[in-house]
């Protein structure tokens, strides 16, 4: 099942996949993610992490990119897509920016943030957006990614004491255990029920 109208999350791709071959080096998180790894629900904004400050000129001379100060973003519009991109020391997410370019590989010809990694930046986006439609798609994405990818869980939760952030792993149990969306991950109840008793044990 798709979360996102198909038009617009192929538009998102197309987008994705254009700027993947501009001069400018960044990091795919978010949502488009999410899908790389699992290759479950496409997304319709973009997320990115820029890798060098320097190729913000490059934007700004190509692009009508605007800064975000509230959101410590910066954006650029494709009518009703959007790209938003987090530079280092100015945007903050759940881990520096700076440090993300640590953890990455490359799927598809694309540079994505780890699926580790991803993890931890998606539980933080569900925190600030839970209650929301964007706060489910988070905690739809988050349990795609820890059913369908091989998340080292060793890696995760040296990552979280790295960043004192090891309160996310008691929310991530919270989110297995009152997941109900299952219709979104091709999983029947059953099937669904043994993936969450063998999750609930590695974490």
């Amino acid at each position: 099942m798709e979360f996102w109208n198909s038009t617009l999350t192929e538009k998102s791709w197309n987008i994705l996949l254009e700027i993947n071959k501009k001069p400018f080096k960044f990091i795919v998180i978010g949502g488009w993610a999410a899908y790389l790894w699992t290759k479950l629900h496409k997304s319709k904004d973009l997320d990115i992490v820029l890798k060098d400050m320097q190729d913000l000129d490059y934007l700004k001379q190509n692009y009508a990119l605007k800064k975000n100060d509230n959101l410590k973003k910066y954006e650029i519009s494709f009518e009703e897509i959007d790209v938003d991109i987090y530079v280092p020391f100015f945007s903050k997410l759940s881990i520096p920016v700076n440090d993300i370019k640590n953890y990455t590989t490359k799927i598809e010809g694309i540079e994505v943030v780890s699926s580790e990694l991803l993890l931890i930046l998606k539980q933080g986006a569900e925190f600030d957006r839970a209650g929301t439609i964007k706060g489910n798609k988070d905690q739809i994405d988050i349990i795609a990614l820890i059913c369908f990818t091989n998340v080292d869980f060793k890696k995760y939760n040296d990552i979280l004491k790295k960043y004192k952030l090891e309160h996310f792993r008691a929310r991530l149990k919270q989110i297995i255990i009152n997941f109900k969306d299952i219709k979104y991950l091709d999983l029947n109840p059953r099937q669904f029920k043994l993936k969450k008793e063998e999750l609930l044990k590695k974490i």
